[in-house]
């Protein structure tokens, strides 16, 4: 089974849609803090609705400690910097979708740490999809 892993979530309700996901799939999702939101906002409860008590959510106090408790699993990067569609990657089990910051992404050593790259492709002059919907497809492919 795949797991997701947000990196330092920035919108409360996108982090709240995708632990909604991960509940009605059954898909552990980990939050590497810090995040840019209370993990008790009204906005994150309301989009997660009461989908967030069925999530199976664990919270990464940094990158260093995500690596550490993921050691030997391939961490999956969602980029538009990515050379390869995720619908041409060969997913495996225990592969974990890691989603950037909607503001941001992720800094360069995260993204030279990780063990793959993928990419949505979209029209030229595009930037990004919303984080949750990007997530969903690739969740849905892997």
């Amino acid at each position: 089974m795949i797991e997701i892993a947000l990196y330092q979530p920035d919108i409360a309700p996108n982090a709240g849609s995708i632990l909604r996901m991960c509940a009605c799939f059954g898909l552990t999702c980990r939050i590497i803090e810090p995040a840019g939101f209370v993990m008790t906002d009204s906005a994150f409860r309301r989009a997660g609705m009461d989908y967030l008590d069925r999530a199976a959510l664990i919270r990464e106090p940094s990158w260093t400690a995500y690596r550490q408790a993921t050691a030997g699993r391939r961490s999956v990067l969602l980029t538009t910097k990515a050379p390869h569609a995720y619908w041409d990657f060969a997913f495996r089990p225990g592969d974990i979708l890691l989603m950037g910051r909607e503001s941001s992404g992720v800094p360069d050593d995260v993204h030279a740490a990780v063990e793959a790259r993928v990419t949505i492709p979209m029209r030229p002059g595009l930037r990004s999809l919303n984080v949750a919907m990007a997530c969903a497809m690739a969740a849905g492919e892997a």
